[in-house]
């Protein structure tokens, strides 16, 4: 402990737990400014969160952890909290990440927990939970992060009447998602924020700090159509029609399963369309370059995705020809997963 910050962590740490007898141990960072520490006490676990008040506001963590946990969702008890210095005491869910578990062979079966657990967090009184709203300005905004990002570190500037389409088709897309039932949206539900519990059927939710009201399609794209790994097609279509089939009545109504499919895709098209964008900003704004390597696997999503509609031709086109060329010089091609 050498640094101011450890030593208000130390001392912290210390007045909880009313002696300095435990151990402390960093963990590998993540995408924001948090960073995580082992804390070792005798024969007990804990998870310490570090999010330094002038980087991050943990109190939004603190306030959706805190409401999950009252609601029965497997997320991490809070033992210890001082949100002036940005410091947590959580519950350790260990280090089994699903992403680390997921094989073809594996994987059915524990989507399908997924999928359970999902359907919990939707059936969640969302006007309880005081969360902000996926609205029409947050879709967009999203999606403007590919136009601000990725095209500049591609070197392309569209022009007044290709700015038009892309705005147009932003304008589609955000529409389409907005008629969907809006439910609480995890917002980064995937295999590498999912937990495998020891003794526990339930996985360990992680990341959920901005979650949303929003589309019930959302967090279904999240797992099935994961930035950091793919399923053949034809598994990731009946993952859909399950997870439908669990949908309640009213999320079926004048909304079969090609409707909800579609509902799925137009999401996808969104979700990936952002994380363009975003995965170039880790990269040039925040030095974090890894996410780079998972680029053409989510530019080869959006591709498929932006042929089941044909309001977005234009944009499909203008991706094929204008983009596609100078982003496989830049971030490299991808070959499908097919069985």
């Amino acid at each position: 402990m050498n640094t101011q910050r450890e030593q208000l962590i130390q001392q912290w740490l210390t007045t909880l737990f009313e002696t300095d007898q435990f151990k402390i141990s960093f963990l590998a960072g993540d995408a924001s400014f948090r960073r995580y520490a082992r804390i070792k006490l005798n024969d007990k676990a804990f998870m310490l969160m570090d999010a330094p008040p002038d980087k991050e506001d943990c109190l939004p963590f603190v306030k959706i952890d805190e409401f999950f946990d009252q609601q029965g969702l497997r997320v991490p008890h809070i033992h210890g909290k001082d949100l002036s210095q940005g410091l947590l005491l959580l519950e350790d869910f260990g280090d089994n990440l699903l992403s680390s578990y997921l094989e073809q062979h594996t994987v059915d079966a524990y989507y399908q927990q997924c999928f359970k657990q999902l359907h919990q967090l939707q059936a969640i009184d969302a006007s309880a939970a005081d969360l902000p709203l996926y609205d029409y300005a947050m879709l967009m905004r999203e999606m403007q992060l590919l136009s601000d990002w990725l095209l500049p570190a591609l070197q392309i500037e569209p022009t007044v009447a290709e700015q038009q389409m892309i705005a147009q088709s932003y304008d589609f897309v955000a529409d389409q998602v907005l008629q969907q039932p809006q439910v609480i949206v995890h917002r980064d539900f995937h295999s590498r924020n999912l937990m495998i519990l020891a003794d526990e059927t339930d996985l360990g939710i992680i990341d959920f700090q901005d979650a949303v009201i929003g589309a019930d399609s959302y967090d279904l794209i999240s797992l099935t159509r994961d930035a950091y790994v793919q399923w053949p097609a034809a598994q990731v279509e009946q993952w859909f029609a399950d997870f439908y089939a669990l949908l309640p009545a009213t999320s079926k109504q004048q909304r079969d399963l090609q409707h909800f499919k579609r509902d799925a895709d137009v999401m996808s098209i969104q979700r990936h369309i952002k994380i363009l964008g975003i995965f170039v900003r880790l990269a040039v704004r925040d030095g974090k370059r890894n996410y780079l390597n998972d680029m053409p696997r989510v530019m080869w999503y959006l591709q498929q995705e932006l042929k089941t509609f044909p309001e977005l031709a234009a944009f499909a086109g203008y991706i094929d020809e204008v983009v596609l060329p100078k982003f496989v010089t830049e971030f490299g091609d991808y070959q499908e997963v097919t069985a």
